[in-house]
This record gives C-alpha cells, structure tokens and sequence, in this order.
C-alpha cells in the first residue's frame, strides 16, 4: 500500500501499541484511571520524566493544549507563541474561545521563540489597559520542523523564569526532536524546567489519546476539575494509558521516531540527487519542506496529497512516519521525478 506523505498523523498504529490494548481490553476493570494500566503508566511517566512529575490523560491533542495552559494562565493573561504555533493556527481558535485569553503571536523565521521575542510584551506588565503576558508555549520539535538546542531552550526558559513566566511545551514531536538531539525526554523538560508538557504518541504509533505531563505541584491543584469540564476526562482511561506502557518501557518512542527521522534524512539524500532545485533545508526532525510550482502540485496533490505549507512561497511539506521504509522514500522520488522531470 502507498505511503502518505502528508502528515504522520496517517500511519498506523504500531503491533506492539496494538497487542497492548488487546491484552487491556481483556476483563473488567473500575473506570476513569483506577486500573492496573492507568497505574502502571503513571509509574512510567514518572520514571521517564523525574519522580516529581504527575501526568493526567485526555483524548485530544488541542484538549491536552488547552486544559494544560487552563492550569497556569487567567483570563487576563496572554500567551506568547510564535506565530506558526498549533494553538494558534490549527486549533480553531480554541485555546482563546476556552481560555478567554489572547495569544501573543510572534512572526518567526524558524518557527523557534527567543528571548528578544519575549522582550517585546514586557512593557506589558502591570499596565491594567494591556492583557498581562504570563505564559510562553513553545513547541519541540516546532511546526517547520526546526528543533531547539538545548541550550536555547535553557536560555529561553531562564529568562521567562526572570520575568515570573510559565513555560508550556507543545510535545506532539517531541520524541522526534529528542531523536535528534540524541538525549532523553527528561533532558528536554523536567531538567530545562518545563512547567507543563502536553505530550502525544498519535504521530509515532499510538492509536488514540495524550498526556499532560505537570512538573511542579502547584500547577496541578485544580486541574482535575479543569480536564472534566473540557470534557477530556474518558471513562475507559486504560485504553489511553495502556499506549504508553510499551511506548516507553521499551523505548518504542524513540525507536520510531527514529525511523520517521532517519526516512526524513534518506528523503532528503534522494532528492537532492535527482531533484536539488525543490530543497529549501536539510530536515531537523521528520518534516522536509519543498519549493514546487503551484499549478503541478495541484495536480501531484490529486494523486499524492500532502500539503501546501505557503502557496505565495510555492512552500509545500513532506512528512515521513515511522512506519516508511526505504523502498517507500525510493517510491515516492519516482512521483515526484514523473511530474517534475517533464
């Protein structure tokens, strides 16, 4: 079967995810996480990201963001993001209808936030005529596919501290990222000083579900009655949790994620051997992005979808998955040569 390479978001679900659920969905168990699964997973977060650490499922992606960044803002707050950032463009508004609060957008050239992005709202502060900055969401690895050094990410969560900021961390890819970093999940959150991670498995062999991982205390009090009223508390929570047992007991996270890099990598060769005039950069993690006239893409898109990232730039994106071989790479170099090589 053809491989899409449109978002990663398509692959299948991973036979050890799957034989997993099989063996949850054995037997009767008591509902909304007091299960031997549910307990099991905690114990793993705990042991992945520090002892300290609590971690809360839900069903969404944009649930896991919006109940995460609900437990450290108020509605007079603002949330600094950069502009490409999920939660302000792929999330249907949803963080602003729920929270009430508005987000800071920041015009990136890498999808990445700095210091001197901060900077920029802090005459903000403790003006009653501006809504109060309060919250930096990043995302790791970032929606153009770039991934923080950790040393930026240190930096930049250094000084939102200064300045008595939260620091919330979108991880949809963050097993990507930490792929390509070659350091641990811990490395990247709980060790930089991660307030709150919303962390998903659906883009690297999981079926359904996600977390919200806390890593101080203070934050969670209330949660609880937050991811209830969003509506992203599910009964049958064993079914969310049981994912993340051999997800991260078996290190199946980073053994994914390392194919969907290595693909994105062996993607980039190819092209860059038959095709070099559509690469715009070697990819960071596993999105490649691609300079290709409008009008044929239009009609590769129609036989091949994937999207269009900036029409006015002629900017389209190419996502591999962990589920890609080689010969799937070598397959879809071919499409492209057909209509490219006319």
């Amino acid at each position: 079967m053809v491989k899409s390479f449109a978002s990663d978001n398509n692959s299948n679900v991973h036979d050890e995810i799957l034989r997993k659920l099989t063996e949850a969905n054995i037997g009767h168990y008591i509902s909304y996480g007091d299960d031997k699964y549910t307990q099991k997973a905690k114990l793993l977060f705990k042991e992945t990201f520090g002892s300290n650490t609590e971690v809360f499922f839900v069903l969404t992606g944009t649930g896991a963001k919006v109940c995460a960044l609900q437990a450290i803002t108020d509605r007079y707050n603002a949330i600094i993001c950069p502009e490409t950032a999920h939660i302000n463009i792929d999330e249907c508004g949803a963080a602003e209808h729920v929270l009430g609060t508005k987000l800071l957008d920041v015009a990136t050239s890498n999808g990445k936030l700095t210091n001197e992005n901060i900077e920029e709202y802090l005459h903000f502060i403790a003006d009653e005529h501006h809504v109060q900055p309060k919250i930096i969401s990043i995302t790791q690895a970032t929606e153009l596919g770039t991934v923080y050094t950790i040393e930026e990410l240190k930096n930049l969560v250094n000084f939102a501290k200064k300045q008595q900021f939260k620091v919330h961390m979108d991880g949809a890819r963050l097993c990507n990222a930490a792929v390509t970093l070659n350091c641990s999940l811990k490395e990247l959150t709980t060790d930089i000083g991660i307030d709150v991670l919303s962390f998903g498995g659906t883009k690297n062999g999981m079926m359904i579900g996600e977390a919200v991982v806390f890593f101080y205390p203070e934050d969670i009090k209330y949660f609880p009655f937050i991811r209830k009223q969003n509506m992203q508390l599910i009964s049958k929570m064993r079914y969310i949790a049981a994912q993340y047992i051999p997800y991260l007991s078996s290190n199946l996270w980073y053994t994914n994620a390392k194919q969907a890099n290595d693909m994105a990598l062996y993607l980039y060769e190819k092209l860059k051997s038959t095709l070099p005039e559509i690469l715009t950069a070697k990819p960071e993690s596993n999105a490649l992005f691609v300079k290709l006239p409008n009008d044929i893409a239009i009609k590769m898109q129609k036989e091949r979808f994937f999207y269009a990232w900036d029409i006015k730039q002629n900017l389209y994106r190419f996502m591999t998955s962990y589920d890609m071989e080689s010969a799937d790479i070598d397959d879809f170099v071919k499409f492209l040569i057909k209509y490219l090589r006319r």
